[in-house]
């Protein structure tokens, strides 16, 4: 059973068509998460097996045992990040696979359970996805960046069009007292921005493209995916496929570039993304802005 308190997976009967489980396939899920794509691959099809990988270790305890259970050596779990994907393939002396599956969405379970993830919550001001293996928080963030730094990164990772509005407020109130934790961080914004009027015009709260920002710089979320990327390359077969998910621009322009500068290699199957049905979308608001794109190894 899919554990949705975990992560609801998105693009489910999409990510099955476009990676097409044979008999005796070999899959490498490296965003396990919930489970929920494991779950559906090995479902699918009665021989195929399935390699996850993950760097959160609660998603592993936590979802893990279950399928294990369920399709036994058919599913092999490894921790690790999906930046250092060269690295574990070389440890591990896996693949190559038939098909490579990211889901690059942060988890529902770290949006709620990860101090500083969500700015509904009042929690520490922290954002790292894996605190044993990380240092910089952004509080640290928040504390240190110049009134430059900060303004260029909410808007190159935010792509937030206030970010020096935002970043000069910063600066100013953390010469008051210092900003570490997500209601603080939150305030400060909305007193810039009130929150209707800001949600009517753009339909976001006015916070969730610093949060972004702010997250993907913890977590180094960007560079990581071009580093699986190009790992990716060498742990797919001749003809194995690899289908990405992504759920806002920065993500999505990353992959849509790598296809395209390595066209001489992969063949691209999906000209434009694939994206959600009217179905998915009501009955799971994150499908809204999630984005499939698949290629294959020639």
């Amino acid at each position: 059973m899919i554990n949705e308190t975990y992560h609801k997976p998105v693009l489910m009967r999409e990510v099955i068509a476009a990676l097409n489980p044979q008999p005796g396939k070999s899959f490498l899920d490296v965003t396990f998460g919930g489970g929920g794509h494991t779950r559906a691959l090995l479902a699918s099809n009665a021989s195929c097996t399935v390699t996850s990988l993950d760097w959160d270790t609660k998603a592993i305890d936590m979802n893990a045992p279950a399928i294990q259970e369920e399709f036994g050596d058919r599913f092999h779990m490894l921790w690790g990040n999906f930046s250092t994907l060269y690295k574990i393939i070389k440890k591990e002396k896996i693949g190559p696979f038939d098909g490579i599956l990211a889901d690059f969405g942060t988890s529902q379970f770290q949006i709620h359970q990860r101090p500083g993830f969500s700015f509904s919550q009042d929690t520490a001001l922290d954002m790292r996805m894996s605190p044993a293996h990380q240092g910089e928080t952004a509080a640290d963030i928040i504390a240190n960046y110049s009134e430059k730094d900060l303004a260029d990164l909410f808007f190159k990772y935010g792509e937030e069009r206030a970010s020096r509005l935002i970043a000069k407020t910063i600066v100013a109130k953390r010469l008051e007292k210092p900003i570490t934790t997500t209601r603080h961080l939150v305030e400060i914004i909305e007193r810039l921005f009130p929150v209707h009027a800001y949600k009517a015009q753009r339909g976001i709260h006015p916070a969730t493209k610093v949060f972004q920002a702010l997250r993907i710089q913890v977590n180094d979320e960007l560079n990581n995916i071009q580093s699986f990327l190009s790992a990716a390359l060498h742990a797919l077969k001749p003809g194995g496929r690899l289908a990405c998910i992504s759920f806002h621009s920065l993500e999505d322009r990353i992959v849509k570039q790598f296809y395209q500068e390595h066209s001489d290699k992969l063949d691209i199957i999906t000209p434009k993304p694939v994206v959600a049905q009217d179905d998915e979308k009501a009955i799971n608001p994150s499908s809204r802005s999630a984005k499939l794109r698949v290629a294959v190894l020639r």
